[in-house]
């Protein structure tokens, strides 16, 4: 059995096998009544009241924080900002790499530890922002994209 490899902060704009991708989804979202934890496909995810609970089009959950869902979701008609309904993501460049073997990544800095196994692939949303998306789910939901800038592959 291989080693899991445990990264910290990995910082894929270093990375030459990193690439861009985006990522088109309409999800459904709730939002959180009480502070709480989802069981996500790749470990737990902490959510404070008001966070936003999303299930996703591969029957994935996972949260966002709210100030995070607001600022990357806009509502589907006829749901309305800030309720729950179905939502599609902005088009938002992000780094991934398809990892060869098991690792785990804190989601933040102290963050929930988040597993994946090989053939699944690490973001990095932000410096010090990751998250890990099994390689089915990356394959229905994610396109590589040339120009970051452009949004176009």
């Amino acid at each position: 059995m291989a080693a899991l490899l445990k990264l910290y902060n990995p910082d894929l704009t270093r990375d030459p096998a990193a690439c861009w991708i985006i990522k088109d989804e309409l999800v459904s979202v709730e939002f959180a009544a009480a502070a709480g934890v989802v069981s996500s496909a790749v470990g737990p995810n902490h959510y404070a009241a008001g966070d936003a609970l999303l299930t996703g089009s591969t029957g994935d959950r996972w949260c966002v924080s709210r100030a995070r869902f607001d600022a990357k979701y806009r509502p589907e008609a006829p749901a309305q900002p800030g309720k729950p309904g179905r939502y599609r993501n902005l088009p938002v460049p992000v780094l991934a790499k398809r990892m060869h073997g098991t690792f785990s990544v804190p989601r933040s800095a102290g963050g929930d530890v988040l597993l994946g196994n090989a053939g699944d692939w690490l973001l990095q949303y932000a410096p010090g922002d990751h998250g890990i998306v099994a390689s089915a789910r990356f394959a229905s939901v994610y396109r590589l994209v040339e120009n970051p800038r452009s949004g176009i592959g």
